[in-house]
């Protein structure tokens, strides 16, 4: 079953993300070797960070493991026939608390596009993630964007999440919920693709070494394809609201029309 947004659908932002970020990131590669092929070739590189600040996560992406809970009082021993039970100490029935976890493993998946001949990184293709974009994760990501930047390397970011702080500010860029950004090596300006919860998602362009064209990335197809791979609909109540942050007013309106015309929850508007 399709989801019934035509972009991205907020309600895989919450606890499928890091299931969808994967996904995503391996049906772009799929979709870029046939394309790049002989003189480069996709690959995925996989980074394992620690997640030091993920209270803002828990109970969205995070499982909530705080869990308060009693053990349960041990039966008493039964008393044999003309047995004597001998009277021990009584004990006081402990509590268990789960200690919240101080931080959470992450696995960041990046596409790299690669000179087939040298092995150099031509073009780095980024889904962020939530770690990317608060701190200390954010800082860690702008120094990377740097370091490709400074090594001529092409950047293509994808920011599928309402949440967290955009790594590239500029008052000129307008508030969106979702964002693509592709900065060109050695170049002084941005594309910028600003995209509503209406809105599908842009067939977007991966550059190779000059002065070879783009290649085309379906960005809508790739999620539409990993959406019904993964059985999404299965795992999402379409009558509850999405994942946080919560919905502009015009935003919850349009949500509860689209939803409703997809007849997976009444219109109660």
């Amino acid at each position: 079953m399709p989801s019934p947004f035509p972009g991205m659908d907020p309600y895989l932002e919450g606890h499928l993300w890091p299931d969808v970020h994967h996904s995503l990131a391996s049906q772009i590669r799929d979709q870029l070797a046939p394309a790049v092929r002989p003189r480069y070739v996709a690959r995925i590189e996989v980074q394992v960070t620690t997640d030091e600040t993920p209270a803002s996560e828990i109970g969205i992406m995070y499982p909530d493991v705080e869990i308060f809970r009693v053990r349960p009082q041990p039966e008493p021993p039964s008393l044999p026939p003309g047995g004597v039970l001998v009277a021990e100490a009584p004990t006081v029935t402990p509590a268990t608390l789960s200690v919240p976890v101080a931080h959470f493993e992450v696995r960041v998946a990046t596409v790299e596009i690669r000179d087939a001949a040298q092995n150099q990184l031509v073009t780095s293709i980024e889904i962020l993630s939530p770690v990317n974009k608060r701190e200390p994760g954010l800082s860690r990501y702008r120094e990377k964007y740097h370091r490709l930047r400074d090594a001529g390397v092409h950047l293509l970011e994808i920011d599928l999440l309402r949440r967290g702080q955009r790594p590239l500010s500029c008052a000129r860029i307008p508030d969106s919920a979702y964002r693509v950004t592709l900065l060109r090596a050695h170049a002084a300006r941005a594309d910028v693709w600003v995209l509503g919860l209406r809105d599908p998602l842009p067939v977007l362009p991966v550059p190779l070494h000059a002065p070879e064209n783009d290649v085309a990335l379906e960005l809508g197809l790739a999620l539409r394809t990993i959406y019904e791979r993964a059985a999404y609909d299965l795992s999402i109540n379409y009558a509850e609201a999405p994942p946080p942050p919560p919905l502009t007013p015009e935003e919850e309106a349009w949500r509860r029309e689209a939803l409703a015309a997809d007849r997976l929850t009444p219109d109660s508007g």
